[in-house]
């Protein structure tokens, strides 16, 4: 450490806000050089180069073969797939000297299709499966965490081709083998759950997440049984229609100074003529109309109206998954002029509703089934409909996932509650199918000679977010605790005191267990003090720990286990021997 590049420090960057972030600055293993975008120094590459190595071992290890392709790519293959614009401002576009465009690789199936194209055309070449771990960019508009969503980020991609979808389940659960091999040896504690495939396409998609607070997925697992979804996958069971017989006609009645939910239902529980005589009026009698507005690739822009329980607020997460490739945002202030149908606080289905005779696409929560009858905005000011019933009097262009799932809710596979909970998306696998082989062209001939369109999966793991992810789940208030695989060294050799004999000793140790092939940070710095020594030890977070000091002189050195925290004296001649047997243990 007396030559090491390296610089520790006592607080905490102005602009971390999750433990990796801090404690991978404050260690000396990463630095900011611009928003999204990070520099390793040498203890933060070597703890990556481990990860990489064995997330490349488990691949190697289940017969995938690694390929590399440029980031640096041209503008028409994802013009056929129609990713150029579908990617939107996430996409980094250039152009060379010549005008022609290029873009910065945010993930690579198109080049993977083409290179299969190009050099295999029978069904006899499959299956096949492929990988690469390479630099992606994206141009995320709030780069955060540090290294855990940056603009610049290093991915294992890795895709199956095959010749039918039952070869591609095969492949798929390959993957998911591996996959499930390489976060055990991280030491991650990961849930597979059920995903969306977003800009990727295709039909099955599995997250592995990291459950931590600090994780930007919020996601759902069953109290009773497996189930697990991020919350943009969670599909309500379908809603049976009710019978719209002896059902009360529909109402408008003066509702002033009522243009929240919670006055609406004190209003409407206050007044003779509104009042129900069964029971209360509750904010999920109420149908809450949410407009958003819609920005499509090609810069066109659409309101769109979401119906849904007042009881509950709408998803904008999930309502833009079931969106892609649109972009939502909130409809604002300025935006009510263009649409004066819109009366802010009392939208009703009457203006909303294409199917129906609106001028604005409406699509409900399948919670607002059809049968149900509801409280809703009359489009007038200070006016509400009462016992407005969903196809009897008004229709709606579809449904969508839209409201936010809570704590208690129930599981849409046994019924039984659901938990919330966070995590960090560390792999996600996906059965493509056929979408990106039937743009770029890419077919074999079949045992019949007839030919057939590949069908394709796509894995991916975030190599520099491992890292992160292990450092998200493996630290205490001192610092980083590295798992032995991952760690930048196995054994950290700390001498202390202001007499040679202690560093000449952890020299010594230190040579020994070198030549045995243990991986060696050695603290020979002099002149530092012994806390400053033991507080960097704790905060770079090598598993073990040897303190080689006062205790020498009884020919005792000091092993410490940097997880629990226990220490124990140990002979120096024996010290070598422990190690080494510590490191063959994991």
């Amino acid at each position: 450490m007396s030559t090491l590049f390296l610089r520790t420090l006592r607080e905490d960057p102005a602009d971390a806000e999750v433990p990796s972030h801090r404690l991978l600055v404050r260690a000396g293993y990463v630095r900011r050089v611009a928003p999204g975008v990070f520099s390793w120094l040498p203890l933060g590459y070597l703890t990556y180069r481990n990860v990489e190595s064995i997330i490349r071992q488990e691949m190697d290890g289940a017969g995938f073969q690694e390929v590399h392709f440029p980031a640096l790519l041209p503008r028409e293959p994802y013009e056929r797939t129609h990713r150029w614009d579908d990617y939107g401002d996430t996409l980094f576009r250039l152009q060379d000297r010549k005008g022609t465009d290029m873009l910065l690789g945010p993930t690579h199936e198109e080049m993977f299709t083409l290179m299969v194209k190009g050099e295999y055309s029978s069904y006899k070449d499959l299956p096949l499966c492929i990988y690469q771990i390479q630099t992606k960019y994206r141009d995320e508009a709030r780069p955060r965490a540090g290294i855990l969503r940056g603009r610049e980020f290093v991915m294992k991609d890795s895709y199956s081709f095959d010749v039918d979808d039952a070869g591609l389940e095969r492949s798929y659960l390959r993957h998911r083998d591996a996959y499930i091999s390489t976060f055990d040896r991280l030491e991650l504690d990961y849930v597979i759950v059920s995903a969306q495939s977003g800009a990727m396409g295709g039909s099955q998609s599995e997250e592995f997440l990291a459950p931590t607070e600090s994780g930007e997925d919020t996601f759902i697992r069953c109290t009773s049984c497996d189930y697990a979804a991020n919350v943009e996958a969670v599909v309500t069971p379908p809603q049976p229609a009710r019978s719209i017989d002896g059902l009360a006609p529909a109402v408008v009645h003066d509702t002033p100074n009522t243009p929240t939910i919670a006055t609406l239902v004190d209003v409407s529980n206050s007044r003779d003529e509104t009042r129900r005589a069964d029971r209360p009026w509750e904010a999920s009698d109420t149908l809450k109309n949410v407009v958003l507005m819609a920005t499509y690739p090609d810069g066109r822009e659409e309101p769109l109206a979401i119906g849904v329980p007042g009881d509950r607020e709408v998803d904008l997460k999930r309502v833009e998954a079931a969106a892609h490739p649109a972009t939502l945002r909130p409809f604002e202030e300025s935006d009510f002029p263009r649409y004066p149908q819109l009366v802010k606080g009392y939208i009703g289905p009457g203006v909303l509703g294409l199917a129906g005779g609106g001028s604005i696409r409406f699509l409900v929560d399948p919670r607002v089934a059809v049968g149900t009858a509801w409280i809703t905005g009359a489009n007038e000011p200070g006016r509400h409909v009462y016992d407005l019933v969903r196809g009897r009097d008004f229709e709606v262009d579809g449904e969508i996932e839209a409201v936010e799932i809570l704590e208690g809710d129930p599981c849409p596979r046994c019924g039984s509650t659901v938990e919330i909970a966070r995590g960090i998306e560390i792999g996600h696998i996906f059965q493509l199918g056929r979408k990106y082989a039937e743009a770029l062209g890419l077919t074999v001939l079949d045992e019949q000679g007839k030919q057939v369109t590949v069908t394709m999966g796509s894995y991916g793991i975030g190599v520099s977010r491992a890292v992160a992810a292990v450092a998200e789940q493996h630290h205490d208030d001192k610092g980083l605790i590295w798992p032995r695989e991952v760690s930048p060294a196995d054994v950290h050799i700390v001498a202390t005191g202001k007499e040679d004999a202690p560093f000449e000793a952890a020299d010594t140790i230190a040579a020994s267990l070198d030549a045995a092939g243990v991986r060696v940070l050695l603290d020979d710095r002099r002149g530092v003090s012994p806390g400053v020594k033991f507080n960097d030890a704790e905060l770079i977070g090598v598993p073990t720990i040897v303190v080689v000091g006062k205790r020498l002189a009884d020919g005792q050195v000091e092993l410490r286990d940097r997880a629990s925290g226990e220490s124990v004296d140990v002979a120096v001649g024996d010290i070598v021997d422990r190690i080494i047997a510590l490191c063959r243990q994991r």
